[in-house]
């Protein structure tokens, strides 16, 4: 089956030979790798998009104060450039297809009608999509209004609400006796599973972890998505599954070919490694792992706070909201305890009374 190339990607062939280019519209081409299926293209593809050496911002005839100028307008913005090169990625690859799809339509022109029905109207039943463009078009949307003179003077996005999206879920507990059955220390899988359960770390964090960040009393990193330094203490199962690894490399996880992972390929490893071990709910993901430590937090009754500080919150309601999960469950207990208790002792004082009077015992009924 024939691979289907990333956005942007023209494949050229000419005298046997294939070729790649990243080019938006008609723009100009940047070269990339010929083989798109490894690590340097996928950099040099990333790089690309967030405007690498050779890449531009954009398609230069852009119609004035259209969608497409306005995006070409908020990638010159202080406000995109200040992004981690990661988020920049995510950004383009969403604000580039709001482009290509309505990058004609004026600015002037958008009204709520018009965004639901032109814009969100065609990702209905893709509610992750709908959400992140929305989100997208509202950042567009303040960036138009703070322009000099403004290109809007109200956001017609006000009253349009998100929608809702199935959130990655924590893992069961038979889910995680399930997984260390099938991976016991010892193994690569354990040591992953072990990193993500007990550091809280995300896929493009705990792909390319270092052997010196575990080497001292506390583990050490920094979010990619937010850029907030974590600071943990190492639980004890996770330093017997990297103490039963060999030290091959300076990462602790690689491929079968002694490489480091991408988060693409680690992400797919860590799929098959569910499987393996005969989960087969497609709802318990990787990234679970780190909701599990929120959750095993909260039951541990650590506060808000603490959360917020193992896994780099950058606001307390993220935290907070394990803690009221954790709430709820332990009420939910104690409730039922209490009703067994009520019932006990109810029942107790029922079967005090007796069935017949006790003066009544021993005579014989008259008829």
């Amino acid at each position: 089956m024939r691979r289907k190339l990333p956005p942007n990607v023209e494949c050229n062939v000419v005298k046997g030979h294939v070729y790649f280019y990243y080019r938006i519209g008609k723009g100009p081409r940047i070269k990339l790798p010929s083989d798109p299926t490894s690590a340097e293209f996928k950099k040099a593809y990333a790089l690309a998009m967030v405007g690498g050496a050779d890449a531009k911002p954009g398609p230069t005839k852009d119609t004035p104060r259209s969608i497409g100028a306005l995006i070409a307008s908020y990638y010159q913005s202080d406000n995109f450039r200040m992004l981690s090169q990661g988020s920049k990625v995510g950004y383009r690859s969403r604000l580039e297809q709001v482009r290509r799809d309505h990058g004609h339509r004026a600015v002037a022109g958008l009204t709520k009608e018009r965004v639901e029905e032109k814009i969100l109207g065609p990702l209905a039943g893709k509610p992750g999509a709908r959400i992140d463009t929305l989100k997208k078009l509202r950042i567009l949307i303040r960036h138009a209004m703070g322009l000099k003179p403004p290109w809007l003077t109200s956001d017609p996005s006000d009253d349009i609400k998100r929608g809702k999206t199935k959130e990655i879920r924590a893992w069961k507990d038979s889910e995680m006796a399930a997984f260390e059955k099938r991976w016991p220390i010892g193994t690569k899988q354990r040591a992953a599973y072990e990193l993500m359960l007990n550091v809280g770390t995300a896929r493009v964090d705990v792909h390319l972890t270092t052997w010196t960040q575990t080497d001292d009393e506390a583990f050490e990193y920094t979010r990619k998505k937010t850029g907030v330094p974590v600071v943990v203490t190492l639980a004890d199962s996770l330093r017997r599954a990297l103490a039963a690894l060999p030290r091959c490399h300076v990462c602790i996880l690689t491929t079968a070919y002694g490489k480091p992972f991408t988060v693409d390929g680690f992400s797919g490893w860590m799929r098959d490694s569910i499987t393996a071990a005969e989960i087969t709910d497609l709802t318990c993901r990787p990234h679970g792992l780190r909701k599990t430590l929120g959750r095993l937090m909260a039951d541990a009754e650590c506060t808000a706070h603490e959360i917020m500080a193992a896994l780099g919150h950058t606001t307390l309601a993220e935290a907070e909201r394990y803690t009221r999960e954790a709430d709820r469950r332990r009420g939910g207990r104690r409730a039922i305890v209490k009703l067994d208790k009520h019932k006990a002792e109810r029942d107790h004082k029922a079967n005090k009374t007796p069935q017949t009077a006790s003066e009544g015992l021993g005579k014989i009924t008259k008829t």
